[in-house]
């Protein structure tokens, strides 16, 4: 089954890729550790410091080439709508802003210039989440969804530091990854709990062989320093910009560094600042678990037309329960000669919350696997792991897990992950348990991370609309309301969607567009407290 560019980008824009244990590095436990290094470029280096010659660097843009395998491959992007094709150049960024003259990276770039270039107003620079998404590969996956603010803006985005094409992190080969998500992410014996130990262990060894020296150097901060070069480097004097997901933690951290950079921006699908990553991943689990719920009273109020047994929301659940527990014991005939396993199923089963328009597909994956057919569950898991049809893999999750990690200051040991385990199944019983031990993503990672939770306090800042939706799986509606208070008075203005899945401007409601759209084209800033229904 081929799965859609628009699915990929969604399950990309996640706040972390959490509900993989592998991946999900998270805060929480006590810090530090023998053999981890400092990150230098995270906290020493001042906002501002760069060198003259980058700071003056003229970019060459040039028709984009397809994607390689670490973007997730495929077709060169199709022409935008009108017939202008989208351009792809290369921006030099220093590996350390402590050594501003020192080594520099690459960064790849994507743009889309506006159609009216007499009322251009600058670039709109996206970042579309993860961490670990593809800037250069995503945006143009919604070109079309973003066409009326390409009337005056340059459509701008980005490979971060560490994804894709922009020095992207190496971990474990295409064979080791299908082997690694076969295995049972949710140990119930000591036996498998040493396998799963042991399989992070081997996975952070690959990270710090083939990417060591880059590791310290591809957390948030950087990355905020990386975008007020562009900003620079492109021509503006403000940073006008449209973050999702995680990218909202990194807008918040510009903000931060940047207050008087900050131009029109829309925080959408909003990271809550204040939680510790303990504290998010339990937020995650509620708010998968919620649009699970709402999945399955779909599902029952349509009676016969649901192909899944059940008179009510609870029944479908129950239902949809029993048929992972047989997959644990029995996993079932997937793709090719991967099988598909209770973990797989619960993966794809999360990659299809992201948005309610996957909800039939959802559907049907868990009625052809109650038949003996785990082929659309696995593909659906294949979505959100970076997986393609030819068995190779993004290096969306390898990003994902450096970028957490460089961040994140706090680490789980062993003990410490079981005793949260019963907050976790409290908070979801579908998800809870696999979101718990996502904690040690991060136990025994190189790098020290930077901090406990992110300062995005941004007084002067220009206003910022911060978009919540009420249903969101990934990124739980409370944090817009905590996002606005810690961006300050008069910085934050808050509006509320109530609606299904992970974001709200790519769902299409005409509220919501009208209300970003009138703030980005027109500078009319919102009501804060707007709601849209």
């Amino acid at each position: 089954m081929r799965t859609s560019p628009a699915l990929r980008a969604a399950a990309l824009a996640a706040t972390a890729t959490v509900l993989l244990p592998l991946a999900g590095c998270s805060d929480g436990g006590d810090g530090g550790g023998e053999g981890r290094s400092t990150p230098s470029g995270a906290s020493t280096a001042s906002p501002t410091a760069t060198s003259e010659e980058l700071a003056s660097q003229k970019l060459d843009w040039s028709p984009c080439p397809a994607p390689n395998v670490a973007q997730g491959g495929g077709e060169s992007p199709s022409p935008l709508p009108g017939g202008a094709v989208w351009e792809c150049s290369f921006m030099d960024v220093p590996l350390d802003y402590a050594d501003p003259d020192g080594r520099t990276i690459e960064l790849a770039l994507i743009r889309g210039k506006a159609k009216d270039q007499k009322r251009r107003i600058g670039s709109l620079v996206f970042n579309f989440g993860g961490p670990g998404a593809s800037g250069v590969a995503t945006l143009p996956a919604f070109g079309a969804d973003y066409d009326r603010l390409r009337g005056r803006y340059d459509l701008v985005s980005f490979d971060p530091r560490g994804v894709g094409r922009s020095e992207g992190v190496e971990c474990a080969d295409d064979a080791q990854l299908d082997a690694l998500y076969q295995e049972d992410s949710t140990p119930d014996d000591p036996a498998e709990e040493k396998e799963f130990v042991e399989g992070q262990k081997d996975f952070i060894a690959t990270c710090k062989e083939n990417s060591g020296p880059e590791l310290p150097y591809v957390g948030t901060t950087n990355a905020a320093r990386d975008m007020d070069l562009m900003r620079t480097v492109l021509g503006d004097d403000k940073l006008h910009y449209f973050g999702i997901s995680y990218g909202t933690e990194l807008g918040g951290v510009y903000a931060h560094l940047y207050p008087d950079k900050v131009g029109r921006a829309v925080f959408d699908a909003v990271v809550d600042p204040t939680k510790d990553a303990e504290q998010s991943s339990l937020g995650q689990a509620q708010g998968f678990q919620l649009a699970f719920d709402n999945f399955a009273k779909d599902c029952a109020d349509r009676g016969d037309k649901c192909a899944l047994p059940g008179a009510t929301g609870e029944e479908v659940e129950e239902w949809i329960a029993d048929l992972l527990t047989k997959l644990e014991k029995e996993p079932i005939d997937g793709l090719g000669d991967r099988a598909l396993t209770q973990t797989l199923a619960t993966t794809g089963i999360a990659s299809a919350l992201y948005s309610k328009e996957t909800w039939p597909l959802l559907e049907q994956g868990l009625d052809e696997a109650d038949g003996g057919s785990g082929a659309l569950l696995l593909a659906l898991a294949d979505s959100l792991n970076g997986r393609s049809e030819d068995g190779r893999y993004d290096n969306s999750n390898a990003a994902n897990i450096a970028i957490n990690c460089a961040d994140n200051k706090q680490r789980f040991t062993l003990e410490q992950t079981k005793a949260a385990l019963p907050a976790f199944r409290k908070a979801s019983p579908m998800f809870g348990e696999y979101l718990g031990w996502g904690l040690m993503g991060c136990t025994g990672w190189p790098v020290a991370g930077a901090w406990v939770t992110p300062d995005v306090s941004a007084p002067g800042s220009a206003p910022i609309l911060v978009i919540g939706n009420t249903g969101d799986p990934a990124t739980p509606y409370a944090g817009a309301k905590a996002m606005v208070e810690k961006l300050g008075k008069g910085v934050g203005v808050e509006l509320t969607y109530k609606g299904e899945g992970h974001g709200a401007y790519n769902s299409k409601n005409t509220c919501v567009q009208g209300a970003v759209d009138g703030y980005l084209l027109n500078g009319t800033v919102p009501k804060s407290g707007t709601v849209c229904e």
